[in-house]
């Protein structure tokens, strides 16, 4: 790479080509899947409503995860005044976590291993399908990813040069404040995602300093004031939970969403499910992870210079550990009953690294600038890529699957105030709701039970049990998409008057013809 480069130039320009790729057209697709649109039902009631701690989605469904990424959107919100969740601002915290990752994890390999691997670094971050369509999707694994990768950068700045040092003279060469960071990410990364976020980077740790022959060193790590505050952050919300009587939220915490999925009660992929995943799903980089990463494991890891103790042995320590880390968290994923694509996310800073590390140290003297060239071209194309092709597929994928138009629809002729049923739908409705911006309860049972106000429900649905519900008026019929919908009406409507009834529904279609 040209030496002429500030470092900090060079470390900004990479960032914002993340930030780009991660922003733009960020809300252009409609929240159409079931795993965002929860999320952005629960991000509404925090939002909008001021439910900080405990929301729930259409009365009385529990939150499936931790609340931060919640709490980064809400801070978010507050800061740029905005009142409404939308597709993009559901969409931004994970945005902003993906470019902050990226930054922090090309600071770090800069520090670790030199700026060619930094911007190396930073050139796969933005290369990765994975970590880019991730980072503008509204869930929490961007905001795991990025506690995740912390914890491992603090752990790495907290490491005594000296892997025999043990006792006090360990605890005088760390560094401290990187161990309260690291202890602090951890209890982060639980409020992410669950136990997990703590997890899979503390046995990483353990693993490494076994490995490493550091085992004297792990008392070294058990400060009671780094305890306490990771103890304290992590459980912060659970406790809250607990004696806020709160325990239908324990419950789906601890139990389905972690337990339960773990043991298989959410459902069961073959073991061999994240062959391909591991492979393919940020081609040809992925391809090349699990190289570089059994390289690193196997060999023995000098820092650019070729002197295995320059940078206080970091170099060495750190592809050790994020090879150990994405060995870790494959295998755990693995053998977990219940397997999602995006959990092996937060391998990627990591995996960057290492990838960087292998481009700069391992081939001979005399090809590392053509094998750091080859990289760079390597990942030019999957960048255009990424910037073209993820934000189409976005707004393809959800063309024809929006709740966006029917609920628009049904907006102009249900009143905030009248009362809003949802009956008969076989897959989750949060993406309804989440457009709706509103409660609206499942009735369960036969439609002809239902209490008078307005229902939803599929085309298909009404054709079927019309017969049972004649004291029924249909109102409006949507059909966009694949998406057919019938709203009906039973008795009368408590929020407005017949004119007003009709002026909201004519409204719209009166104010298009005086253009």
């Amino acid at each position: 790479m040209p030496a002429k480069i500030p470092p900090a130039a060079a470390i900004v320009a990479l960032a914002l080509i993340v930030a780009v790729l991660s922003l733009h057209r960020l809300g252009a697709g409609d929240v159409c899947t079931g795993n965002e649109a929860v999320e952005g039902v629960f991000v509404q009631q925090m939002v909008e409503h001021g439910n900080l701690l405990f929301p729930v989605e259409n009365r009385n469904v529990p939150m499936y995860k931790p609340p931060l990424f919640h709490w980064t959107a809400v801070a978010i919100d507050r800061l740029a005044g905005i009142q409404k969740v939308t597709a993009a601002n559901l969409r931004l915290p994970s945005a902003l976590y993906a470019i902050a990752g990226a930054l922090l994890t090309m600071l770090f390999a800069y520090e670790l291993l030199g700026l060619d691997a930094a911007v190396l670094a930073g050139l796969a971050l933005a290369a990765s399908y994975q970590y880019i369509s991730q980072g503008r999707f509204g869930r929490v694994d961007m905001t795991l990813c990025f506690f995740e990768t912390l914890s491992l950068f603090a752990f790495l700045r907290w490491l005594a040069s000296d892997a025999t040092l043990s006792g006090r003279a360990a605890r005088f060469e760390s560094n401290l404040p990187a161990l309260y960071l690291m202890a602090a990410a951890l209890g982060l990364g639980v409020l992410a995602k669950g136990p997990i976020g703590a997890i899979l980077p503390g046995v990483s740790i353990i693993i490494f300093m076994i490995a490493e022959r550091r085992g004297r060193q792990i008392s070294a790590m058990l400060d009671p004031g780094a305890i306490i505050l990771g103890a304290a952050i992590a459980a912060s919300w659970y406790l809250a939970c607990y004696f806020g009587g709160r325990f239908a939220f324990l419950n789906r915490q601890l139990d389905t969403e972690n337990v339960g999925r773990f043991f298989g009660s959410l459902g069961a992929m073959a073991p061999w499910y994240y062959l391909k995943p591991i492979l393919l799903n940020s081609a040809p980089l992925s391809i090349l992870v699990p190289v570089a990463a059994v390289y690193a494991l196997l060999s023995p890891v000098v820092t650019p210079g070729g002197d295995s103790t320059s940078l206080p042995g970091k170099g060495r320590a750190g592809v050790r550990l994020f090879a150990i880390f994405y060995f870790a968290t494959v295998i755990f994923f693995s053998i977990a009953a219940y397997k999602r694509r995006s959990y092996l996310l937060p391998v990627w800073p990591a995996a960057t690294v290492i990838l960087a590390w292998w481009i700069v140290t391992v081939p001979p003297q005399a090809f590392r600038r053509a094998a750091t060239w080859t990289f760079v071209a390597l990942c030019a194309g999957p960048v255009v890529f990424n910037f073209i092709d993820i934000p189409r597929t976005e707004v393809r994928s959800c063309a024809a699957d929006s709740f966006r138009p029917a609920a628009e629809e049904i907006a102009r002729v249900v009143a905030p105030s009248d009362p809003l049923y949802l009956y008969g739908f076989q897959e989750e409705v949060a993406p309804l709701l989440f457009y709706l911006d509103r409660d609206a309860p499942v009735l369960p049972g036969r439609l002809g039970d239902a209490p008078p106000g307005f229902v939803i429900m599929p085309a298909n649905v009404w054709k079927t049990h019309q017969s049972d519900a004649l004291d029924f008026e249909p109102v409006l019929t949507s059909d966009h998409g694949n998406r057919h919908l019938v709203i009906v009406k039973r008795g009368k409507s408590y929020a407005s008057s017949p004119r007003h009834f009709f002026a909201r529904v004519t409204a719209p279609y009166l104010s298009q013809s005086t253009r």
